[in-house]
């Protein structure tokens, strides 16, 4: 396991490392490390005896630089190499000037267009790295879609061309790669939002750069090696339920109690010693027959009992007056607390509830999806997942509490500014319940005495893991229930425990 969690690094962050990396009293080759680091991933990984053709996409900026230096290495290990470039020669940098003076005193020769008739085994794309801001267009989106169409394995250097290192966006169309090598650092569009989908198995190459001691981070990969550091401690034979604590949940509305059970059941399953339902419905069985292990109640003996650890307010809490006051109640308490669903739209929607979670002594969580967080923030959905990162810092430091940006890529982010980028996870999550099983899970957790901010870390990873356990079980992601979550996280629990 990493000591600490990998940094990532926004592309501002990533100019000021180089600029400062430039400065130093033996400054490193960034380039020509980048160009070989590439070439041998391609040699290693993408090309055999048999399969030794590749195709070189070199663009206008230091992306196109590192694509010459990966050129040139592979033609001297005598691999067939076709370079296309695609820029002006002279507005290239320094660098990158100097990277194609050497591929073609190696030998080499420019291309200005992909030939036609012409078969190759891998693509390096080194169109455009992280500086990319607008939409593709012309030759640039051509070459894209020519390398799409190709059905190749496509190497991309930093980031796959037309994605966004800051947000994850797709600027017009975004090459498809089966691998990604990241120089330097680690960037948030690779992991959030669009960079799933795009940037296959992700490398990175730090450069024989110590990145964090020259620009100290604010953002980290979370994965499962840093969630396993989060456990909570072993138990031990002369432990009991209360030594586990106890999780109230406060919702299930007429036609949405399952929201509650199944908020309630994850946080039962994950390890809280008692689990109390304060249903919003009139007329609920006093016991739940598939769960007889939670204990249903009325709302107002939640606030009664003096030993809970926290609550969890919102799955299928609704928008009535109810749900106004108790959310309220609940705002007033010394105990930490998750806020999900109609907890999250009753806040947005009434300024008094804002202001006492704003000003609260205790923690508190957020769980929004995209819509959610868009009320919130009061701005639209398509601006929230414009950019994520922005997103998710905000909705902390305004709420003053921690909060989770789900999606794909979820974000953690907490009100001192640091953010951690969930890296487990996958479509399967896409499906009714599975948010009430995060905000159970996060509440079994702060029961069992971690912290809110470990809490939510450890169970966002968890939930992912779990449904990416499932999708190797079922074969893919379609069908997948949350109640299924909850049984594989809580096997995964205690794998990770035992381990």
């Amino acid at each position: 396991m990493t000591t600490n969690p990998t940094p990532i690094y926004s592309t501002a962050e990533i100019r000021a490392i180089e600029r400062l990396a430039a400065a130093l009293p033996a400054p490193p080759a960034l380039m020509e490390k980048a160009g070989l680091a590439a070439a041998e991933i391609v040699r290693d990984q993408l090309l055999t005896d048999d399969c030794n053709t590749v195709l070189v996409l070199a663009g206008p900026g230091n992306n196109g630089g590192d694509a010459f230096v990966a050129a040139r290495h592979l033609q001297a290990w005598w691999f067939k190499v076709i370079l296309v470039f695609s820029g002006e020669r002279g507005r290239l940098s320094d660098d990158a000037e100097q990277a194609l003076v050497a591929w073609l005193a190696a030998g080499g020769e420019i291309l200005a267009e992909i030939p036609a008739n012409k078969t190759w085994d891998a693509v390096i794309d080194g169109l455009f790295g992280i500086g990319l801001e607008r939409d593709l267009e012309g030759k640039y989106l051509e070459l894209v879609n020519t390398v799409n169409c190709m059905h190749l394995p496509v190497l991309a250097l930093d980031i796959p061309s037309g994605l966004g290192s800051d947000n994850g966006n797709v600027y017009g169309a975004a090459i498809r790669a089966a691998m990604t090598v990241t120089f330097i650092g680690l960037k948030p569009g690779l992991l959030t939002q669009h960079g799933p989908d795009y940037c296959g198995e992700i490398l990175l190459r730090e450069l024989d750069l110590d990145a964090s001691s020259l620009i100290t981070p604010y953002a980290w990969r979370l994965d499962q090696a840093y969630a396993q550091k989060l456990l909570p401690p072993p138990r031990s034979a002369n432990s009991h339920k209360g030594v586990f604590g106890s999780v109230g949940i406060i919702g299930g509305s007429t036609g949405m109690v399952g929201a509650a059970f199944l908020a309630g059941t994850a946080a039962l399953k994950l390890g809280a010693g008692r689990v109390y339902l304060g249903l919003m419905a009139a007329n609920v069985p006093g016991v739940n027959t598939a769960q007889p292990e939670l204990m249903l109640r009325p709302v107002h003996e939640l606030f009664k009992l003096d030993h809970l650890s926290c609550l969890v307010v919102g799955p299928g809490l609704g928008m009535e007056p109810d749900a106004y006051f108790w959310l309220g109640s609940a705002l007033e308490s010394t105990l930490p607390l998750v806020l999900d669903a109609d907890a999250l739209n009753l806040i947005a929607t009434h300024p008094r509830l804002a202001s006492l979670l704003r000003t609260r002594a205790a923690a508190a969580i957020l769980t929004p999806h995209a819509t959610e967080a868009a009320r919130l923030l009061g701005i639209n959905t398509a601006a929230i997942q414009h950019d994520r990162m922005a997103a998710a810092t905000k909705l902390a430091e305004r709420f003053n509490c921690g909060a989770v940006l789900k999606g794909a890529g979820s974000i953690c982010a907490l009100p001192d500014g640091r953010r951690y980028l969930n890296t487990s996870g996958n479509p399967g999550l896409s499906s009714a319940g599975t948010g009430d099983v995060l905000s159970g899970i996060i509440g079994a957790f702060l029961a069992q005495g971690l912290s809110a901010e470990n809490a939510l870390l450890l169970a966002v990873h968890l939930h992912g893991a779990a449904a990416d356990a499932l999708l190797q079980a079922h074969g893919g992601p379609i069908g997948m229930t949350a109640s299924e979550i909850t049984d594989a996280a809580r096997s995964l629990l205690n794998q990770w425990a035992n381990n």
